[in-house]
């Protein structure tokens, strides 16, 4: 009982802040990283990423951020970047929840392979599927907007997942909910929308 109240905050910290990392690669490592440099709101990093909380990685963090960030409001460069993420985001999210397992590195490494990896794709899957809806229906012009959404979600998750970890089950399933609502929104248009566009 002990090793589960001692682990579960991490699990549950990590799951959060691989969840962000499916919507925004650099972003929530960048929060976690500023977290664990200023010693905020107890964040600590597991031994063998203490390198995460340097200097030089909060400086590649803030420039990778900021070219994400950007490059993601770019028509077409929207689109590379969806494709690379899907390696790159459950790389993050595994990272990110291996990070802040404080043990045995091997524990921590599986965690970040089995809690991390799987929910970072699944909430990247989420938002490619949305914005490959959306750029058939609105021929991406709403993908800036989107852009914006998921960066503020992103920044959201990961900050609540520090502040508020007991949360983030609840966070994923709103999540989740709100996804297949937009699903179904995008899917009932599309039709439409081909129907017009063969016409």
């Amino acid at each position: 009982m002990d090793n589960v109240s001692q682990y579960l905050p991490a699990a549950l910290l990590g799951l959060g802040l691989a969840a962000s990392c499916g919507l925004n690669t650099f972003l929530p490592l960048l929060v976690l990283a500023s977290a664990a440099k200023w010693h905020l709101f107890g964040v600590q990093l597991g031994g063998n990423f203490a390198w995460l909380g340097s200097d030089s990685a909060l400086l590649a963090l803030s420039l990778a951020t900021v070219a994400e960030v950007v490059a993601d409001k770019i028509p077409v460069v929207d689109h590379g970047l969806d494709m690379l993420g899907t390696v790159a985001r459950p790389a993050a999210g595994a990272l990110a929840a291996a990070s802040v397992f404080k043990g045995d590195p091997a524990m921590a490494a599986m965690i970040g392979l089995v809690l991390g990896a799987p929910t970072a794709f699944g909430f990247h899957a989420a938002k490619a599927g949305t914005r490959a809806g959306s750029s058939t229906t609105t021929f991406g012009m709403a993908n800036p907007l989107l852009s914006f959404i998921e960066d503020a979600l992103s920044l959201g998750f990961a900050v609540l997942s520090i502040l508020f970890p007991w949360l983030v089950p609840l966070l994923i399933v709103l999540f989740a909910l709100v996804a297949w609502r937009l699903w179904k929104l995008v899917r009932s248009k599309l039709p439409s929308r081909l129907g017009s566009a063969t016409s």
